[in-house]
């Protein structure tokens, strides 16, 4: 019920489309209505529509997404060289062997041994302790939330911007504690055919709760705008 609330809340307030994700890696059996193969960034778009999925390695579909979010080893050998291959000369999305690995060796590493199933689910319908709530929003939105989460501490997220969605929306922030906001990787925004508009906005579920208590006090939230007298004349 208290995820129900949230959820509520914070749809309410922030005018969402889409519902909120949920997203806990365990290494307990959870069962889920999805019996087949889906990619971490099908599910993500799927799950904001109410489906919820338990990915592992039997239930993944994308390789990439294993590692990435550290439920296998990252490639080596020969399975490495053919990943640097089709990265370059497939999707190219990188221009040499050297722009991938510096991606790679420059972000945070893979969330491994946290899990063996990874459940994603709307919110409101979560039975697990959130690791990351997860948003697909727009930039007005954004802005809200980014506003929410800053306004106790006043300290900006440090953002990974690109890579692939499946780190930057739950790699990165489950394992630095940070907020994220992210345009994903353009592979996934195409194949998933994500709306023009959707940035996606990652919180650690330990930040909600301060983020939720400044809705009633911030005109990000829900608070009214004041102006003192005196500083009417500066505006």
């Amino acid at each position: 019920m208290k995820f129900e609330k949230q959820a509520s809340l914070l749809k309410k307030v922030l005018e969402l489309k889409n519902e909120p994700l949920s997203i806990t890696f365990t290494n307990e059996s959870i069962s889920s209505n999805y019996n087949g193969k889906i990619s971490i960034c099908k599910a993500l778009k799927e799950a904001v529509e109410g489906n919820s999925f338990v990915i592992n390695l039997e239930s993944s579909a994308c390789p990439g997404g294993n590692w990435h979010c550290g439920l296998s080893k990252i490639p080596t050998g020969e399975p490495k060289k053919r990943l640097q291959n089709f990265l370059t000369r497939g999707e190219k999305l990188y221009h040499s062997i050297v722009a991938f690995e510096r991606l790679i060796k420059l972000s945070s590493p893979p969330p491994t041994g946290l899990g063996e199933n990874m459940v994603i689910c709307p919110l409101s319908d979560a039975t697990l302790r959130p690791d990351i709530v997860l948003f697909l929003c727009n930039a007005h939105q954004a802005c809200r939330l980014i506003s929410l989460d800053t306004y106790w501490d006043g300290l900006q997220p440090k953002i990974e911007l690109a890579g692939a969605l499946c780190h930057s929306t739950i790699s990165y922030p489950v394992i630095t504690g940070e907020t994220n906001l992210t345009v994903g990787d353009w592979t996934a925004r195409r194949h998933q055919n994500y709306g023009a508009d959707i940035l996606f906005v990652s919180i650690p579920y330990e930040r909600l709760d301060n983020l939720l208590k400044a809705i009633p006090l911030s005109t990000a939230g829900n608070a009214d705008m004041e102006v003192p007298d005196d500083f009417k004349n500066d505006i």
